[in-house]
């Protein structure tokens, strides 16, 4: 039985401030754009583009970048159950439900909306984890399904969209604006690229926030905080043991995995999409003394 699903308000505090510093990012940049009197309509058009074809796209997208095949309740009986049994403890619509042949270990949510939201996890993960770790990685996406982080994500990123694409193409840009009054384009790009950077930064810290809350999530649907650090622990271990060729041909889709497919030593934790494993082992540790009392 669930647990009700407690608040951790210092953790979401963190993720409100982020927000809002991408906001004020974003709002300081048009301002310094407005001021300098730049014409950057077809560039803002695309990035829309670029945000509405992430928002609406990206499951299928991902599902065809991880080879994910969509099962149905005949094909994979026991994981239609457990996901059902999940969806009614945390109060959302039952997902699609997606195996990607892999040799580590994995699950991952995208989609939208709850409504069409995607849970998929790899063949191998079902072989290495038992019921409970499994049904407490599923809980930790269901959890960001209920959270909707894909749309918290897609929102975050728009701005560091638009700094990129200004950037890659201020060439283009200062010659389509030349003439008398033109505006310094070398300072509209090292403060486009400071944006860029800046917002990044942001938009990743949000990212590894939102892996906290989907842990705590998983901690309250199954009230066992544990079973997931066990499944955290042998997941983190076939990815460890993958060949590097091998997470290479995964590694588009690592901010959707619950552990990405790269060594946690190789990338600035800065840069990071998700915590170190130990700070996550960590809070969830935290939790279960909060669930008991003591």
């Amino acid at each position: 039985m669930a647990q009700v699903w407690k608040r951790d308000w210092g953790l979401t505090t963190r993720i409100i401030i982020t927000g809002l510093l991408l906001l004020l990012i974003y709002l300081a940049f048009m301002a310094v754009l407005w001021y300098f009197n730049v014409s950057i309509g077809l560039i803002l058009l695309f990035v829309f583009v670029m945000a509405f074809a992430q928002y609406f796209f990206s499951d299928s997208i991902v599902l065809m970048s991880t080879k994910t095949k969509i099962v149905s309740e005949t094909e994979a009986p026991e994981l239609h159950q457990m996901i059902e049994r999940i969806c009614a403890d945390a109060g959302v619509p039952k997902p699609r439900i997606g195996i990607m042949p892999s040799p580590m270990a994995n699950a991952f949510a995208t989609g939208r909306s709850p409504k069409r939201a995607v849970v998929a996890v790899t063949d191998t993960i079902m072989r290495v984890l038992n019921t409970n770790e499994l049904e407490a990685v599923l809980a930790h996406e269901i959890a960001h399904v209920k959270n909707r982080d894909v749309l918290a994500l897609t929102l975050a990123s728009f701005i560091a969209m638009v700094a990129s694409m200004i950037v890659h193409n201020i060439l283009f840009i200062s010659f389509t604006n030349r003439g008398e009054g033109s505006p310094p384009w070398i300072l509209i790009a090292i403060v486009a690229g400071a944006v860029w950077l800046i917002s990044t930064i942001l938009m990743l810290a949000l990212s590894r926030y939102r892996e906290y809350a989907a842990d705590r999530g998983s901690a309250y649907i199954t009230n066992d905080p544990m079973a997931l650090v066990s499944a955290l622990k042998k997941i983190s271990g076939t990815v460890e043991a993958m060949p590097s060729k091998k997470r290479q041909e995964v590694e588009g889709a690592n901010a959707f995995y619950i552990i990405p497919a790269i060594s946690g030593k190789s990338i600035m934790s800065l840069f990071a999409t998700h915590p170190p494993l130990e700070k996550r082992i960590a809070n969830l540790e935290k939790i279960l003394v909060e669930q008991r009392g003591y």
